[in-house]
């Protein structure tokens, strides 16, 4: 009885939007999947952010979706680009004076979509502007928003974000990033593609546990402040990324880590086998604060710099190349070339600090495979691999 009553109320729901209940299935009690679409009786994701129930799927279609902002308040929720990419732009528009999608519902899971020119009075509108625990991203992409994802502070929140791209944001004032990350328990980046913020941050993140593997983190001719800022410390492990440092960066260093103070509960601070490259004239490849408990093992430094600001921080296997070294480094490929002196040169790390993915481009991730003893750098070489795509 109670399965037929929830069904006839959710058909009396759909009646009263104008919605054909053919855009939700299958029904009773269990999850339901809605479709939005030009050519569908949902026409835009807003339509369904109404209607979805918890635990439900929503998928658009591919296509763009101009002016159309939405705030999702459902728990469990699945928010996937169907057929392609689902372009969210805009356009003026923003969700609670925020952001394009203000999610305040826990454990959303947002697949294909992507966010553009989101802008709003205070300077400080997302792509996402995450306010429920537990967030996870991929195949995305946040490009030319004030700022690309948003959190607040949530001590029961983990951020996962795979495969995906965040570009050219920054409102230009230096409290705006591609990336943002508040104070949450934990942030998973994995194989994405940060490029060109306007003065702010490539990447920061007051998480308690930072776990940064695979990625390419570049400025190009950019204005960007730090690649990686870490402000508060916590148990962080930077591992196997390609990490370039513009000519027109508005700080000296790459890495940052505890600058506003180690306030989390963690020091430890593990940079292992990524490629360091400064465009700068000079500058520092990691800062850390007093106090830090860090180690720096396998890195290839590309460019002028020191590798740190600190006496007494543990360094191993950390080595100086020339760009000459690499497959492509005008586009940002550091893909190692056969011969190179980083082959075979590492030092051994305990199984849980490892680099266990190398990026590939354009926005993906490859397991890094074990060629005998470790190489240093942020790719393992085992001959040439397909070209690389920019």
């Amino acid at each position: 009885m109670r399965a037929l009553w929830n069904s006839v109320l959710t058909v009396a729901v759909l009646s009263i939007a104008g919605v054909s209940p053919a855009a939700a299935a299958p029904g009773d009690d269990g999850p339901r999947t809605w479709r939005v679409g030009p050519d569908r009786s949902l026409t835009v994701p807003s339509a369904a952010a109404a209607l979805a129930g918890d635990g439900d799927t929503v998928l658009i279609d591919a296509g763009t979706y101009s002016g159309d902002v939405a705030t999702w308040t459902q728990e469990d929720l699945t928010l996937r680009g169907d057929g392609g990419r689902a372009h969210l732009r805009a356009a003026g528009n923003n969700a609670q004076g925020k952001a394009i999608w203000v999610i305040a519902g826990d454990r959303t899971v947002v697949d294909r979509i992507e966010f553009s020119g989101a802008t709003v009075p205070d300077q400080n509108g997302a792509g996402i502007r995450q306010e429920g625990a537990g967030l996870t991203v991929t195949r995305s992409s946040f490009h030319d928003n004030q700022n690309g994802i948003l959190t607040g502070a949530n001590p029961d929140s983990d951020i996962v974000i795979s495969d995906s791209r965040f570009f050219r944001s920054g409102n230009g004032d230096g409290y705006t990033h591609n990336l943002y990350v508040g104070a949450v328990r934990s942030l998973t980046v994995t194989g994405s593609y940060l490029w060109g913020a306007d003065a702010g941050h490539e990447l920061k993140s007051r998480a308690a546990r930072n776990t940064i593997i695979g990625n390419l983190i570049t400025d190009r001719d950019a204005s960007a402040s730090y690649s990686i800022d870490l402000p508060n410390g916590g148990s962080s492990l930077i591992a196997g990324n390609v990490i370039v440092q513009g000519p027109n960066s508005e700080n000296s260093a790459l890495v940052s880590y505890g600058a506003e103070g180690l306030t989390n509960a963690s020091r430890r601070l593990w940079i292992v086998n990524n490629t360091l490259v400064n465009r700068r004239p000079s500058g520092t490849f990691v800062a850390v604060a007093g106090g830090s408990r860090a180690d720096l093992r396998n890195n290839l430094l590309v460019g002028p710099g020191d590798l740190t600001n600190l006496d007494g921080v543990r360094a191993t296997a950390n080595k100086r190349l020339g760009e000459g070294d690499f497959v492509d480094p005008a586009r940002d490929d550091f893909r190692l070339r056969a011969g190179s002196r980083a082959i075979d040169r590492g030092a051994a790390v305990p199984p849980r600090w490892r680099a266990r993915w190398e990026y590939a481009h354009p926005a993906s991730r490859v397991r890094r495979p074990l060629v005998g003893r470790v190489d240093i750098g942020a790719y393992e070489w085992r001959g040439m691999s397909p070209s690389w795509v920019a």
